[in-house]
C-alpha cells in the first residue's frame, strides 16, 4: 500500500502553488495508462480535454482567481453519465450506435464548476444490472486488492479506480446497491444519498423509481466536499427535489455526542462470513452502539425490490430485447427476459408493499438516528466463483451480493458504505444508514470512525496479472 493524497489534499497543494493542475492531470493520466491494461477500469480516457482544462485552471490561478474547492482534482464517472462529445455506452454493445452526448450530465457539470477535472469514463455491468463488473463487451474489472477477485458492481470501475489510487473521486449509480457493493469489496467509501437528492439528469437509467447516483472517495472529507458540490435542484430531472443545498462539510467534525445509534438485527445479522460480522461489531463498539433494532419484513422488501427493478428495466429495454437479444450481455439479457414475464399485478403489489415498508422505517427512525448493517455478506469472491457457502448453505454469488443493500435502497434512505480493513483479510464494508435527508448525520458518524482509525481506504498495491 502507498501513501497517496486525497482529493482535498490535491486541491490544497495546487492552491498553495506546490503543484500545478497541469502536473496533477499529467500524472493522473500517466497512471491510468499504466494500470488500465491490468485493471480495465476505464472505457474512455478524456486526456486532451483534461489537459486543456488543467492549463486553463493554471492560468486562472495565476491571476488570483479561485477555481473552487476541488481545484484541479481529477475525477472519472461510470460510463452511464453523459460526457459531451462521447457516446454514453452504459456498458452496452448496442449503445455504440448512439450519437455522442451533446452536453454533460448535471453532476459532471457541478463537479467541473467546483474545479474538478474529468479524466474519463469507467467500466460497469451492462445497463447497470449486475453486482460484479464482468462485462462481456468491455471485459472484467478486477479488484485492485486481489486481481483474481471481482471488484463488485455495477459501479465496479468507479470503485476500483479509487482503490488503485488513479483518481481520488468518481461517480456511480446505485439501484439496489451498485455503489455500496463495489465500494465495500474494493475498500473505499461509497455514498448513496436520499432518493431524489442528487440529479440524475444525463444518466442512463435502469429502474427509474429506484435509481440513485452518488460519489465514491478514499476519505470522508472528500465525500463531504463532493456531496456539497453535487447538491441542488435541477429542472432536468423531474424527480430531483427542490430542496436547497445543505452543506455537510462545516459540521463534519461535530462528533456523535447525543446521537442514538443501533445495529440492525435479525435479517441483517444472518448469513455472513466471519470477517463481515467482525467488521460490524468493530464499528458498533467504536460508536458505543449496543442497541439492536429490527427492520421488519426485509426478506419481502428485497423480493419486492427485485420485482420492481426487473419490471422497470425490462420495460425500458423491451423493444431491444425483441429485436436484438443476442447483442446483450447474456447475463443481463436473461434477467431482463425474466423481468419481461413478471405479471403487472406483481409490480403493483410490490409498489404497495413499498409504501408499507417505508412507513415502518419512518417509525424506526423516531427512536434511533443511525442504524448500522453489513454492506455485503462476504469479501470479494473469486472471478470464476459462482456460489457462496455460508453456514453450510450454498447460494449464488451474483444475486447474494445485494442481500443487505437491496431492502434499504428500496425506500431511498441515505447510506454510506464505510471501509474496514482487517489485517490479513480483504476489505469489507459497513452501511451507515439514516432517515431521509439526514446525510449530515451519516457523514459525521463516518468522520468519527475515520478519526478513530476504524475505517480507512488505503491505496492497493496492485500485483499480479488479471485475466481481462
Amino acid at each position: 500500500m502507498t501513501s497517496t493524497p486525497d482529493a482535498l489534499g490535491i486541491a490544497n497543494s495546487i492552491r498553495r502553488g506546490e503543484r500545478t493542475a497541469t502536473e496533477v492531470i499529467a500524472a493522473s493520466i500517466a497512471q491510468i495508462e499504466a494500470l488500465n491494461p491490468q485493471l480495465n477500469c476505464f472505457t474512455a480516457i478524456t486526456a486532451d480535454m483534461a489537459r486543456a482544462m488543467a492549463a486553463d485552471m493554471d492560468r486562472r490561478l495565476s491571476t488570483g482567481e479561485d477555481p473552487g474547492p476541488l481545484a484541479g482534482v481529477p475525477f472519472a464517472v461510470k460510463n452511464l453519465f453523459d460526457i459531451k462529445g462521447l457516446i454514453t455506452l452504459a456498458g452496452s454493445r448496442i449503445h455504440r450506435e448512439r450519437p455522442p452526448a451533446h452536453q454533460d450530465a448535471t453532476l459532471i457539470t457541478r463537479l467541473k464548476q467546483a474545479g474538478a477535472i474529468l479524466v474519463g469514463a469507467l467500466n460497469m455491468d451492462e445497463y447497470a444490472y449486475g453486482f460484479v463488473t464482468v462485462n462481456s463487451h468491455y471485459g472484467i474489472t478486477p479488484n485492485p486488492h486481489d486481481v483474481t477477485r471481482i471488484a463488485g458492481g455495477s459501479s465496479g470501475g468507479s470503485a476500483a479506480a479509487i482503490a488503485a489510487g488513479v483518481v481520488p473521486l468518481t461517480l456511480g449509480s446505485d439501484t439496489n446497491g451498485s455503489i455500496r457493493v463495489p465500494a465495500a469489496l474494493c475498500g473505499v467509501y461509497g455514498f448513496k444519498p436520499t432518493y431524489g437528492r442528487l440529479s440524475r439528469a444525463g444518466t442512463y437509467p435502469l429502474a427509474n423509481s429506484l435509481d440513485h447516483v452518488g460519489p465514491l472517495t478514499r476519505s470522508v472529507r472528500d465525500m463531504a466536499a463532493a456531496y456539497d458540490a453535487l447538491q441542488g435542484p435541477d429542472h432536468r430531472d423531474s424527480l430531483c427535489g427542490d430542496r436547497p443545498s445543505e452543506p455537510v462539510s462545516p459540521g463534519l467534525e461535530q462528533g456523535i455526542e447525543g446521537m442514538r445509534i443501533a445495529v440492525a438485527g435479525e435479517y441483517f445479522s444472518q448469513a455472513m462470513e466471519p470477517e463481515v460480522a467482525r467488521a460490524v461489531d468493530q464499528v458498533a463498539e467504536a460508536l458505543g452502539a449496543t442497541k439492536r433494532v429490527v427492520i421488519p419484513e426485509s426478506t419481502r422488501a428485497r423480493a419486492a425490490a427485485y420485482v420492481i427493478t426487473a419490471s422497470e428495466g425490462s420495460h425500458l429495454h423491451l423493444s431491444r430485447l425483441q429485436r436484438r437479444p443476442m447483442e446483450f450481455d447474456p447475463a443481463t439479457r436473461d434477467r431482463f427476459l425474466a423481468g419481461a414475464m413478471i405479471p403487472a399485478s406483481w409490480y403493483i403489489q410490490a409498489q404497495r408493499f413499498r409504501r408499507w415498508y417505508r412507513d415502518r422505517i419512518r417509525l424506526l427512525f423516531q427512536s434511533v438516528d443511525i442504524v448500522l448493517a453489513p454492506t455485503t455478506p462476504c469479501v470479494a469472491p473469486a472471478l470464476a466463483q459462482t456460489t457462496l457457502s455460508i453456514n453450510g448453505e450454498e447460494m449464488p454469488v451474483r444475486a447474494h451480493l445485494g442481500l443487505y443493500t437491496q431492502p434499504l435502497s428500496f425506500v431511498g434512505l441515505p447510506i454510506l458504505s464505510v471501509p474496514v480493513h482487517q489485517p490479513g483479510n480483504l476489505p469489507v464494508g459497513v452501511q451507515v444508514i439514516a432517515a431521509p435527508y439526514q446525510e449530515e448525520r451519516v457523514l459525521r458518524v463516518a468522520a468519527h470512525l475515520e478519526a478513530m482509525g476504524i475505517t480507512s481506504a488505503p491505496v492497493a498495491a496492485v500485483d499480479g496479472d488479471c485475466p481481462i
